[in-house]
């Protein structure tokens, strides 16, 4: 995965320190990608740096809560002193705050889930639109979720804010459409992933795909060669057309 300068394309991956981040950041970073890890843990991330760099990757750390909003609005312009460009994002980092009804919802978990998975990537939009058109082929991912459609109880901040985020993502698509940089949305479905058995805690996880199984579909789209925009890809049907 080289530039169009002959050097490693730079990516920058949130959520990165486990699960589907961590699976992407290493599958990046095995296409040649310099990758970004992004995180709030940051020996979570130290580890994930080793799996890149057994991975033949090279890494760099950035330790961030990305509910802190001055640190995110200032990333673009320190990425920027660093390469100069951004090459691809994947907006992956979300939690899935505390299920139960709307009205027993309460105030920090509506504002730490909404702030998490949906004014974050909007500031993260804001601060790296321009390092993302300074690259030939920029490319962005944003992980959305099924429960986006709304139609299941409990599940209402999370819900709410995967559908604004589908929302910001194709208006955001609909921007950039004469650039050269690809905004797509990609649903995982259901993933053997840390948040999967919080929600789910009854199920097997050995019956669901792995991160690692829907991280190539990741590198297909952070690759300079794919023309996908504004477009939500289902893992399922992905993994389904490989099998």
């Amino acid at each position: 995965m080289s530039s169009e300068h002959g050097s490693a394309r730079i990516a920058l991956v949130t959520g990165a320190s486990r699960g589907i981040g961590r699976a992407v950041a290493v599958a990046l970073a095995g296409a040649g990608a310099h990758v970004l890890l992004l995180g709030r843990q940051v020996g979570a991330l130290e580890e994930t740096d080793d799996l890149v760099r057994r991975a033949g990757g090279q890494a760099t750390i950035i330790p961030l809560n990305l509910t802190q909003a001055e640190k995110v609005d200032g990333l673009g312009p320190t990425l920027y002193q660093r390469f100069g460009r951004l090459d691809v994002l994947i907006a992956n980092a979300a939690i899935l705050g505390t299920l139960g009804p709307l009205a027993h919802t309460t105030d920090e978990t509506w504002t730490r889930t909404i702030e998490t998975n949906l004014t974050a990537n909007w500031r993260l939009v804001r601060t790296l639109d321009p390092l993302l058109r300074r690259s030939a082929a920029g490319r962005v991912v944003f992980v959305t979720s099924g429960a986006a459609d709304g139609d299941t109880a409990y599940w209402g901040p999370y819900a709410a804010s995967k559908a604004a985020l589908d929302a910001l993502a194709r208006t955001y698509a609909a921007e950039v459409a004469d650039s050269a940089v690809r905004v797509t949305l990609v649903n995982p479905g259901p993933i053997a992933t840390q948040m999967r058995a919080k929600a789910f805690p009854g199920e097997d996880p050995a019956s669901l795909p792995a991160p690692e199984d829907i991280a190539p579909l990741f590198v297909e789209l952070s690759a300079p060669t794919s023309q996908a925009h504004g477009i939500t890809i289902e893992a399922r049907d992905w993994l389904a057309r490989r099998r």
